[in-house]
């Protein structure tokens, strides 16, 4: 990719074709696909919590009181940024391997939804943080998920099959959610606008995982070990990216009204602002509880019911990064962890494995016939 800078939107425009043509993206996705950005209306005009709750939302940067705030706003846009063309880059190999017609419509439709998230992103730095804008929204485009160069490391492994992709879509694209959800009170308007049709359009990605996973369940093919398996890696993690525990960036942004609590509308208490990142990721796992919950209405009787790992298992981030706890959360002995590790997530023999019952194209209801 071109190491000329980027100035204007026209610039970001030339560098993001030059991404799609060096991904090599199908042209189903990238005929006559150009992204937009999207605003929608605010819930109120005032900030919402934190020190400044009761003044009138920033506008611009230029209304941002503080640098330390506009420092936090600009990470966040990244942030959030950084993963939704990650996404697209994990995705794109699975244009060919589609299970249906269906199934590759609806892959297209968000691989073009998030190339819009991504954008969405990139014109909120464009407009309102000047040079330091135009150098992260062309980061944006030459950090590589097939180079371990995004930000978050969930977004740099790899998805090789249609039931990895169903359950990113479930457990990962939920975390977007989450994400998305505490940002759309954020005392920076054009942030907290980006945040409604974003929202809208995810709650298609969410679905197709969910549905994805039922109709995996229901055709009675991938053996439930296997299943819990890839299940346990995508949650664990997906628990990830809430963040570190205790952490003083989001306890600050709290306070400057730039990040809200997922519930920040209904809950009634003071926010315990030491472990902002833990109630978020708390109420995700109740959340995906529920949806495995469901999903178990799939398992035929006496078969052994999916299940959640532990918030304590093969964790990269926080308090337990790196530490020996097993699925149920009791701490092993690192001999026995690594052998339980080797148990209870997916290996090269097992992937050998899926890959070979997706050959019969029965693997999925409602698969295409061979």
């Amino acid at each position: 990719m071109s190491s000329a800078k980027i100035s204007n939107r026209d610039d970001w425009v030339s560098v993001f074709r030059a991404w799609q043509r060096e991904l090599n993206l199908d042209e189903r996705f990238t005929r006559d696909f150009m992204p937009v950005a999207k605003y929608g209306e605010m819930k109120t005009e005032e900030i919402e919590f934190g020190d400044y709750k009761g003044r009138p939302k920033w506008r611009n940067a230029r209304q941002v009181p503080d640098q330390r705030i506009r420092d936090s706003i600009l990470a966040m846009i990244t942030f959030q940024g950084d993963t939704e063309f990650a996404s697209v880059e994990q995705q794109r190999q699975l244009l060919e391997t589609a299970p249906s017609d269906a199934d590759l419509k609806c892959l297209v439709r968000i691989m073009q939804e998030e190339t819009r998230h991504g954008f969405q992103m990139t014109d909120v730095l464009l407009e309102h943080f000047g040079d330091s804008g135009k150098i992260e929204a062309q980061k944006l485009l030459e950090r590589r998920a097939t180079k371990n160069t995004r930000l978050l490391t969930t977004f740099n492994d790899p998805i090789t099959t249609w039931f990895d992709l169903y359950l990113f879509q479930e457990l990962v694209d939920r975390d977007g959610k989450f994400q998305l959800t505490m940002l759309s009170r954020s005392s920076f308007a054009p942030l907290a606008r980006s945040m409604g049709p974003m929202l809208q359009e995810e709650s298609f990605h969410l679905m197709t995982g969910h549905q994805g996973l039922t109709r995996v369940l229901k055709a009675r093919r991938v053996p439930l070990r296997l299943f819990q398996k890839y299940l346990t890696k995508w949650a664990s993690s997906a628990y990830d990216l809430f963040g570190t525990d205790h952490s003083g960036s989001a306890a600050w942004a709290y306070v400057w009204g730039v990040k809200g609590r997922y519930n920040e509308d209904t809950a009634k208490e003071a926010a315990d602002k030491n472990a902002l990142n833990e109630a978020a990721r708390a109420a995700y796992v109740a959340e995906v509880q529920k949806l495995v919950d469901q999903l178990n209405e799939q398992v035929p009787e006496g078969e052994p019911k999916l299940r959640l790992p532990d918030l304590k298992f093969n964790r990269r981030i926080g308090d337990y990064a790196g530490k020996s706890y097993s699925v149920e959360g009791v701490e092993l002995s690192k001999e026995a962890y690594q052998k339980h590790r080797r148990e209870v997530l997916p290996t090269p023999g097992d992937e050998a494995e899926l890959r070979g019952l997706m050959k019969d194209h029965d693997w999925v209801l409602g698969a295409a016939k061979a």
